[in-house]
């Protein structure tokens, strides 16, 4: 499964980073890296609670992201 990130810069300067295939997976950072990381970070407990839920996963759990 490969997910992708899609970032932008806010005016305040601040970077945005969403993980179009998990709706509300989009997390803030100082910096591009920051806002991707925190990004991932939140895409892969959302497909763990996911998972401890009973919910079948999205696809087949082999995760790679792609800025």
């Amino acid at each position: 499964m490969q997910m992708t990130v899609q970032t932008e810069r806010e005016s305040d300067g601040r970077w945005l980073a969403e993980v179009i295939d998990i709706p509300g997976a989009m997390q803030y950072g100082q910096t591009r890296e920051e806002a991707v990381a925190r990004a991932e970070a939140l895409a892969l407990r959302v497909m763990a609670e996911r998972i401890e839920q009973g919910e079948p996963p999205i696809e087949p759990i082999q995760v790679t992201f792609a800025a």
